[in-house]
């Protein structure tokens, strides 16, 4: 019985279902059980299953108790602690002592004031095992304080930062110390999960990508277990008290932004336990530390010397970056087109109807249109309203006519439009623009939608379906997906060229479009070569379009066709392969056979 509506009922517990009608408050009812039927999916249902055939055998940690290291660092686990409940207490304070890692200190600051338990607990366990260090705080001074004061009783050359109430894996701190004598990375995170407080169950898995500078704007998603060298430490200094609620958001935005390697565990090794005072479970709990989190990305902006306001999302903890579009520079649309006179105009109209941005050039390039609709519409539009119709004689190659119209391009911008597009977002061209004017983006793409409001595009990863492949496809609009990752911005390595801005001095790094791949993987092979050249590739969901796809050129359904598709996937994997193997912006523990992160089978 481990269907989702067996799971759905299993866990309507009183408390669930108060938790439940303050959720339908908050979202409405509609947003509300769209939420809801995320939480049932099969990666919930079936990742306690997951979870237990990843964790590593008792002959396995055996092995790493006895591993001999060549470069043995200490970690000191810091552990700010106030009138902890003793059973949480105990758990925690054994789940740090029997790790398979034995180069370690458990550093405790108790802030309970008079209460004495957490002394008494502690003090039993200092008896029995040397490596806790343990400080009475005469008051609690708030958590970021009290974390300083865990921090200044370390002696070790990584500290690890801790909860009172959670766990880690017994593999967590090996995990760690073996990245590090891979790396001598400065700061380290690893993925985590929720956890019963029985302990019993383990749920909603937070698998996360390899660093993703714009996806930490939009939420803390490196959180636990985080992992920082002292000497950076010592750099960007200890824990705000300013930020307090969000004093770890904080201080990972300090600490990766002076760091010079940051690595990625792709484990489930630490478990975030949920009870009701835990923001684990109830949000609001905390509201003050959703303002303290945007007071936080405030001041990170200012220091890396981005412009850009930010503002709460509908879904607490998540965050929206505006980017500041510096000045109106020009911006140049390329839009292929062949025939279809009805899906061009409509494309343009709802340019001219909707977008706001006021300087901008239209370029459609036209390639062996047959029928005189189009030649009339041409001579109708070309010349006006900043739009411009070029000549392409030869035959179909998407690559080939996009460096072609952008060859006429005047501006500093290129945004690469398919003729099947129409806009939805009024200011989707201040929007993008205001990403790729930032010095380390090369591009940004958009949320795209079938015309029955499901997606077709939220971002691409490289590796799905054997090559590449878009995320989300076919979800209702309504939906976020998982961790609400087709809904806030964010670093991948693709996005498609149906709607794409770039810089035209990422695009001339990187050589333009690829001309060997005349019809499919080109935008991913672009964009990995603009990131090959040091840039971001950004998605940006606020960006809406409907695109109603592949209009102009059809399907792949003659031979002749599947076997140039073929050919291309073959190209991929000869100059793209350890991206295909690995993509940095996605899981490992996710599936690249399913687009919307189910666990790999």
């Amino acid at each position: 019985m481990n269907s989702p509506i067996f799971q759905m009922f299993r866990r309507l517990t009183p408390y669930n279902i108060k938790k439940g009608f303050r959720y339908l408050k908050h979202y409405g009812f509609r947003d509300f059980m769209a939420r809801l039927m995320e939480r049932f999916e099969e990666r919930e249902v079936h990742y306690q299953e997951y979870y237990e055939s990843c964790r590593p055998s008792e002959e396995e940690l055996r092995k790493q108790r006895k591993r001999t290291w060549n470069r043995p660092v200490t970690i000191s686990v810091i552990v700010p602690a106030y009138r902890t409940p003793e059973t949480f207490l105990g758990q925690m304070i054994e789940s740090v002592l029997n790790q398979t890692y034995p180069y370690l200190e458990l550093c405790i600051a108790d802030g309970s004031g008079e209460e004495e338990s957490v002394r008494k607990i502690v003090e039993e366990y200092q008896q029995k095992d040397g490596r806790i260090r343990y400080r009475k705080l005469e008051e609690n001074l708030g958590i970021a304080d009290n974390t300083n004061a865990a921090m200044a009783l370390a002696s070790g050359e990584y500290l690890a930062l801790f909860d009172h109430d959670d766990l880690l894996a017994p593999d967590a701190l090996y995990e760690v110390a073996k990245r590090i004598e891979e790396t001598d990375a400065d700061v380290l995170y690893t993925d985590e999960d929720k956890v019963t407080p029985d302990l019993k169950e383990h749920f909603q898995p937070h698998f996360k990508p390899d660093f993703n500078p714009d996806l930490l704007r939009s939420n803390n998603y490196i959180c636990h277990l985080f992992v920082v060298k002292r000497s950076v430490k010592e750099k960007v200094g200890g824990q705000d008290k300013a930020y307090d609620g969000a004093q770890d958001y904080d201080f990972v935005f300090r600490c990766t932004e002076a760091a010079k390697r940051i690595e990625h565990i792709p484990k489930v090794l630490y478990h975030w336990r949920v009870h009701k005072a835990s923001t684990a479970d109830n949000p609001e709990s905390k509201r003050y530390a959703f303002e303290a989190g945007k007071r936080a990305i405030e001041a990170h902006l200012k220091r890396v010397g981005i412009e850009g306001t930010v503002e709460h999302t509908k879904d607490l903890g998540f965050y929206r970056v505006r980017y500041q579009c510096k000045g109106t520079p020009l911006v140049s649309i390329v839009i292929p087109n062949k025939d279809e006179k009805e899906t061009l105009k409509s494309c343009l109209d709802s340019i001219f109807e909707k977008t706001t941005y006021p300087n901008y050039e239209i370029i459609i390039v036209e390639n062996n249109s047959t029928t005189p609709e189009i030649q009339d519409y041409y001579r109708q539009i070309d010349g006006k309203k900043g739009v411009r119709v070029v000549v392409w004689e030869r035959e179909f190659n998407y690559s080939a006519i996009n460096n072609y119209g952008i060859s006429f391009a005047k501006g500093d911008y290129i945004l690469c439009l398919n003729n099947d597009i129409t806009v939805i977002t009024p200011d989707w061209i201040e929007e993008m623009l205001g990403i790729v004017q930032r010095r380390e983006v090369g591009i940004a793409g958009a949320r795209l939608y079938f015309p029955d409001d499901t997606i077709q595009h939220a971002g691409i990863v490289v590796g799905m379906g054997g090559c590449a492949g878009s995320l989300f496809v076919g979800m209702r609009r309504i939906r976020e997906g998982y961790l609400h990752k087709a809904a806030i911005l964010q670093d991948l390595s693709a996005v498609t060229a149906a709607c794409m801005m770039v810089k035209r001095q990422a695009f001339e790094e990187a050589g333009g479009f690829t001309e060997a791949l005349a019809i499919a993987f080109n935008d991913v092979d672009f964009c990995l070569k603009v990131r090959e050249k040091g840039y971001l590739v950004v998605y940006d969901p606020y960006v809406e379009m409907y695109h109603y796809e592949s209009k102009t050129r059809g399907y792949e359904d003659t031979e002749a066709k599947k076997r140039r598709f073929q050919e291309e996937i073959e190209y991929m994997r000869c100059h793209w392969m350890p991206v295909i193997k690995r993509d940095p912006y996605y899981n490992e523990n996710c599936s690249l056979k399913q687009c919307n992160y189910e666990l790999k089978g």
